[in-house]
């Protein structure tokens, strides 16, 4: 059973940075991909990015097209740790972010944290 804990949200002015963390334990951190969502007020939540530790421990990253060359995902297989670096922020990046993970070589998220809040201001 893996364990997820997003940290780092809060209260950002359009335009600023933001970085969350997500802490996972519980579990052999290189057997699993992970990946980052978010859900704002009243729509469905919604992919944000991944990052995969392939065998050839080469690192894939991915994007939606509404983060592309704002956000950056990165991961520290030493520290079971994987981060979300948010740049440039708009408004409607406002939302709870999730952090999730899934074994490598299937498709689903299987395990979720409970959510961080990220609100960005004008």
């Amino acid at each position: 059973q893996v364990q997820l804990v997003e940290s780092g949200g809060g209260l950002v002015q359009v335009g600023g940075s933001l970085r969350l963390s997500c802490a996972a334990s519980g579990g052999t951190f290189s057997n699993y991909r992970m990946g980052w969502f978010r859900q704002a007020p009243g729509k469905e939540r919604d992919f944000v990015g991944g990052i995969n530790w392939l065998y050839d421990n080469t690192v894939n990253t991915y994007y939606a097209d509404s983060v592309k060359g704002r956000f950056t995902i990165s991961r520290d297989n030493a520290k079971n740790t994987v981060y979300l670096q948010m740049s440039s922020l708009k408004a409607e990046d406002t939302a709870v972010y999730y952090c999730a993970a899934g074994r490598r070589g299937t498709s689903a998220y299987t395990y979720w944290g409970q959510g961080t809040q990220v609100t960005v201001s004008s």
